[in-house]
């Protein structure tokens, strides 16, 4: 009997679990590779918007809701790729996005704060490639963003990954691209 009532809860529970009740919004996106070598890209003229390379797979989940979370922002956790298909470095990234709303319109501001893993060199990179220094580096993404419909969006991204000197080499790139979300 109780073995029974127990099964029963567990299926009930199993039907009852979808994924929107984990995951917030599913993005994908195109980008320029190495569009800028800094985390400030003050410097727009330096920019080369030519190698577009890159596609961006990024899963954002709902905030916990736990003090922690709270008393910093309730931001949403990530999980990402950066993937280039031209023999670049590509990235899997997990970090925490924060998101603020631009007064009473549909746009946003976002910035998402995290770690990197690169498939690059870490030293001795050949012409033409970077020497990142580390394997796992800080991950660091600033967005400007419109909410389209209340479950899409789409957002200017510039990502940029680098180790702040911490290793023997900082060859650090940014990523400038559009991505856009589907919302659960």
């Amino acid at each position: 009997m109780i073995l029974g009532l127990l099964g029963a809860n567990v299926a009930e529970a199993q039907e009852s679990f979808v994924l929107s009740d984990i995951i917030d919004e599913v993005r994908v996106g195109v980008h320029a590779h190495n569009a800028h070598y800094s985390l400030w890209p003050v410097y727009v003229g330096e920019w080369d918007l030519g190698n577009i390379h890159d596609v961006s797979f990024d899963v954002l989940f709902h905030s916990p809701q736990v003090d922690a979370f709270r008393w910093i922002g309730s931001p949403r956790p990530e999980l990402g790729t950066t993937i280039n298909f031209s023999g670049l470095e590509s990235t899997f990234h997990a970090g925490l996005t924060w998101q603020v709303p631009v007064f009473e319109t549909p746009f946003f501001l976002e910035g998402t704060f995290g770690a990197a893993l690169h498939n690059g060199y870490l030293t001795s990179a050949p012409e033409g490639r970077k020497n990142l220094g580390c394997r796992i580096n800080f991950y660091e993404r600033f967005g400007v963003g419109v909410n389209i419909t209340e479950n899409a969006t789409a957002l200017l991204t510039y990502e940029h990954m680098s180790n702040a000197e911490l290793c023997e080499a900082n060859g650090g790139y940014s990523n400038f691209g559009l991505r856009v979300g589907m919302k659960f």
